[in-house]
């Protein structure tokens, strides 16, 4: 199959060599250039689909003084197939240089479906899905690492995660301080044959994984539940109001103005009157 000058995006399987599309195997055969992020790596794998193209190497040290050369070849009437070395290009991989660059040129880029580790371990872990976040990889500088969950505690949505098997138990370790007992799901070598799926609370995640380092073995990713605000928490906004009302009115009175105005339940701004400020309980009119 001839095809049409552009940079094509092809997902490469990400374990299980048959999770190659059929699509992806006639543009990787049609293309005059495979620009490849490890050409030894991505060579393993042509050479199973007996594809015999140009590989040219693409990676995150070289990709911006390449991609003005890869432009120009497309420009010239020929077309340039993108992998990496396993999934979706992009995604935690290189390209996203060269797919700008291209974008600014007016040269077409084309998007292939097909596999991509997160969202591969997303659709299985049983966490909600309906919102996520992809996050790629945690700095690997510890207070680095913190700063960046410390600025995703309270995000709502699914939290996914790359993490190397080193690093693992530190991470694990980190959100259980940070995040007290979340819920977390471990996806491990998915497609391959020890693919497996474990999911626990922090704390008890970084002691199962502890116990076996085969558990920390192969590729990772790790998804981490969103954070549920307390149902019985109180707006500060609500709080602040209340506070400034103690001042002039009674308890009664203060917290139903104050409950009235952010909409929140009346009896709760009284019970937390009582327990958090020097109202006494003999000065308050029960509700």
């Amino acid at each position: 199959m001839q095809s049409v000058p552009s940079l094509y995006i092809v997902p490469t399987p990400i374990g299980n060599l048959a999770d190659i599309t059929r699509r992806a195997v006639e543009i990787l055969e049609g293309v005059d250039i495979i620009a490849a992020e490890d050409t030894r790596h991505s060579a393993i794998l042509l050479n199973h689909l007996q594809i015999r193209g140009q590989l040219l190497a693409l990676h995150d040290h070289n990709e911006q003084q390449r991609a003005a050369a890869l432009i120009q070849r497309v420009q010239q009437g020929q077309s340039v197939a993108l992998i990496s070395d396993a999934g979706t290009p992009l995604i935690s991989d290189p390209g996203y240089h060269l797919v700008s660059q291209c974008r600014a040129a007016g040269v077409p880029v084309v998007p292939l479906p097909g596999p991509c580790a997160a969202i591969t371990a997303l659709s299985a872990s049983g966490l909600p899905t309906d919102r996520f976040a992809f996050e790629g990889f945690l700095p690997a500088k510890e207070k680095a690492r913190d700063d960046r969950l410390a600025a995703l505690a309270d995000d709502p949505r699914t939290l996914v995660f790359y993490e190397s098997p080193r690093r693992l138990l530190d991470t694990v370790q980190a959100i259980a301080r940070l995040y007290g007992d979340r819920y977390l799901v471990v996806a491990r070598e998915l497609t391959k044959t020890f693919e497996s799926f474990h999911g626990l609370p922090a704390a008890e995640m970084h002691a199962w994984l502890s116990q076996d380092e085969n558990r920390r073995r192969g590729e990772i990713v790790l998804m981490v539940a969103g954070h549920k605000p307390d149902a019985e928490a109180l707006p500060s906004a609500a709080l602040r109001t209340l506070k400034l009302l103690l001042a002039e009115l009674p308890l009664k009175k203060a917290a139903a103005l104050s409950a009235e105005i952010h909409g929140v339940k009346k009896n709760a701004l009284y019970k937390w009157a009582l327990e958090h400020t020097s109202v006494c309980s003999d000065d308050a009119e029960p509700l």
